[in-house]
């Protein structure tokens, strides 16, 4: 019984040696195409886990810009508040009202009257920060304006005096600072 069935056969003579280098030749032939038909689902399944590594790449670009783009708006806020810090004018408690719009609302504050003057002459501007008003030198403004726009209510420094050639009123001014 130690006898193999190749022995067996080749010794009543129904295969010889070269048949059964080519039977097994066949069957590694065999074997090698049943290992390379299963490589091809894991070349699939590479392709699956490179496809989804390549969409968790980009869906990481995208967060990091969307966080870069947040600490850049964090950082623009720091800068204007820091300026309106540094550079507001605390001496604002007057006698005078002065009213001025703020989100179609008519706001009033209370001024002296060397600072109602410089603020219709547009040397002075107001700021709304955190909810609170606050004066500040029009170049501060100016700087304000180019970090947020939304932050300035009132800047009469923007306003030029371009008159029309055509205006039948052009000689009659009418004076920013008039009280009804």
């Amino acid at each position: 019984m130690g006898n193999s069935l190749f022995d067996q056969l080749q010794k009543t003579g129904l295969v010889d040696e070269r048949k059964a280098k080519q039977a097994k030749k066949e069957k590694r032939k065999q074997a090698k195409q049943k290992k390379g038909k299963k490589a091809q689902p894991l070349d699939e399944s590479k392709l699956r886990a490179q496809q989804a590594q390549t969409e968790k790449a980009a869906r990481d670009r995208e967060l990091n810009q969307q966080r870069m783009q947040a600490a850049e708006k964090n950082a623009i806020a720091a800068q204007i508040k820091q300026l309106i810090q540094m550079n507001r004018i605390e001496d604002s408690d007057g006698e005078i009202g002065f009213n001025f719009t703020d989100d179609n609302k008519v706001q009033r504050i209370y001024l002296s009257e060397k600072l109602q003057g410089q603020l219709v002459a547009g040397r002075l501007a107001i700021i709304k920060l955190e909810g609170s008003y606050n004066l500040v030198p029009a170049v501060v403004a100016d700087k304000i304006e180019q970090r947020d726009p939304s932050c300035i209510i009132l800047n009469n420094s923007n306003h030029s005096d371009s008159s029309d050639a055509d205006d039948p009123y052009a000689d009659y001014q009418v004076p920013d600072d008039l009280m009804w």
